[in-house]
């Protein structure tokens, strides 16, 4: 941003960021002057807070802790560069060319630094506290189904086991005693032969 009545720019960065001013100058006219920039303490005194490398050697950059700066001769561009910034490095500031002992201002600067404000975390999503059935109701009838299937099938295939290991059982009690029969027809014979009746085991055709 641009203040024309004072011809001030302003330059906005956030704290701990990182800023960056250029600042043109007449390469023909101020290519073998010294630039600087400096902070303006009031109307008539500017602190120097670093200053371009000579003209012999205007390719490297300078640096004075967290400000550096680098000028280049050829294209007529004065570069700063503010890291880090702090509340504190907000202010009024000037590059200036010297030149035995006449002093220009090639640019006002006011640097503000905005407060950085931290992340807005988002709320974390509730999580149940028990496990919940991922099974539809109509899943549970129908393994309520199968399960009732399933024993009901046991229980018939063990009762039909049953039943055809008793029916072995009694096959081999009666082939292990063939006369049990007889035996039991027997006392029947005795009791009609003690009423004076003899059976006769023979049919008339």
């Amino acid at each position: 941003a641009s203040c024309a009545a004072e011809n001030i720019t302003v330059v906005y960065g956030m704290e701990g960021g990182t800023i960056s001013v250029n600042c043109t100058y007449n390469p023909r006219q101020q290519r073998w002057r010294e630039k600087s920039w400096c902070r303006q303490m009031d109307e008539t005194r500017c602190q120097y807070v670093v200053r371009a490398r000579r003209f012999w050697l205007p390719f490297l950059k300078n640096s004075n802790g967290t400000t550096s700066i680098r000028d280049n001769v050829h294209e007529g561009v004065l570069t700063v560069t503010m890291k880090h910034l702090k509340k504190q490095d907000a202010g009024l500031y000037q590059c200036k060319t010297d030149y035995l002992g006449e002093t220009n201002t090639l640019k006002k600067v006011q640097v503000e630094v905005l407060t950085a404000f931290p992340e807005t975390q988002m709320p974390e999503e509730p999580r149940a506290v028990g496990s919940v059935s991922s099974i539809p109701p109509d899943a549970d009838f129908t393994v309520f189904y199968i399960i009732a299937g399933f024993l009901l099938t046991k229980f018939v295939v063990a009762l039909l086991v049953f039943i055809i290991g008793n029916c072995r059982k009694n096959r081999e009690t009666e082939q292990r005693n063939p006369s049990w029969n007889e035996q039991q027809v027997l006392p029947f014979t005795d009791d009609l032969t003690y009423y004076g009746i003899s059976p006769s085991w023979e049919s008339t055709a």
